[in-house]
């Protein structure tokens, strides 16, 4: 019985590829003429679609949304009832139906091209009434469905969700949407954080930065990596600008060496010319240098070169950047 579950299940991903395949066929003119539509939209993209069709196109408004085309889902159904409200003239009209000729759908097409919003169709058959209806139809008909009894939608719903990818894709890349162009967008999730969050944001500073002159000795340097919390310490000169860091790591290795702690000065021992990072730059920058460095902290500078700030991995793990 495993051996027929499998083979089920093979036969079924083996149809769906061919109906994806299909697709690249279909990317043609009529394409290029939906972009060129919703591109040109002052308002939304209205996705629309029953049952399944529905579920997709639910999906692919998200898709459209989160990519930088304003969109969302409104059911046909619930349309006639009040809902059509939701759409203007300036909207353009994404409708979704296998057939092309789904009740629900066909119902709202005259009320729609009353109010002038233009609409693209997402059928299974070019020759449908709303097909014709469109001023772009998108091809997803598909040879056959991946249910053996040809039934379940399978098949040409997994094809019109990827065209819908498709339209969104080449949106995206037509409107130059860039990757904190998306972060805007998905602010409370982790992505988000590492493209919106600056080190400015998560950094420690004024009294907090762990910072002692370069007379310092090496127990009172000690002394400010306890108190600070950080595992180290910025050095700075008379003048107050960063001349050296002392770590966690530092300590160790000196440890291994005869030195009086209460009278040596840090300037001595400490690491001169070490890595920093800028209060203006992503905090996941400062995790890529510390993971490529394999340090656990860092000084943060503003563009003047003064010290401003310090951070270190614990930071970054609380801000969710890791």
């Amino acid at each position: 019985m495993t051996t027929e579950f499998r083979k089920a299940a093979l036969q079924a991903i083996e149809i769906e590829r061919q109906a994806i395949e299909a697709l690249s066929d279909r990317i043609d003119q009529s394409f290029d003429r939906a972009c060129e539509v919703i591109m040109a939209c002052r308002g939304r993209v209205v996705v629309t679609g029953m049952g399944k069709s529905g579920h997709i196109g639910n999906k692919i408004a998200a898709t459209l949304a989160s990519t930088g085309t304003p969109s969302f889902f409104v059911h046909p159904g619930e349309a006639s009832h009040g809902d059509l409200g939701m759409i203007t003239g300036q909207d353009v009209v994404l409708a979704i139906s296998n057939s092309g000729a789904t009740a629900e759908v066909l119902t709202i097409l005259p009320l729609l091209k009353r109010m002038g919003a233009p609409l693209i169709s997402m059928t299974g058959n070019p020759d449908s009434v709303l097909a014709r209806e469109a001023v772009a139809n998108l091809d997803v008909s598909v040879a056959q469905e991946a249910c053996p009894l040809g039934l379940a939608p399978t098949s040409s719903t997994t094809a019109t969700l990827v065209m819908g990818d498709a339209l969104a894709v080449a949106l995206l890349d037509a409107r130059g949407f860039s990757a904190e162009d998306f972060a805007f967008s998905h602010p409370g999730g982790r992505l988000g954080r590492r493209l919106l969050l600056r080190v400015a944001d998560i950094m420690h500073s004024g009294d907090r930065i762990p910072r002692v002159s370069e007379d310092t000795t090496l127990s009172g340097a000690l002394l400010e990596i306890s108190l600070k919390g950080l595992g180290m310490t910025t050095i700075v000169d008379r003048e107050g600008q960063l001349c050296g860091i002392f770590t966690d790591g530092d300590l160790r290795r000196t440890l291994d060496r005869a030195v009086d702690i209460h009278k040596t000065p840090i300037r001595s021992l400490m690491t001169r010319n070490g890595r920093t990072i800028y209060e203006d730059q992503l905090a996941a920058e400062a995790l890529h240098i510390m993971e490529e460095l394999k340090i656990n902290a860092l000084p943060v500078l503003n563009r003047s070169g003064e010290l401003t700030g310090a951070l270190n991995m614990h930071d970054l793990l609380r801000a969710g950047v890791i």
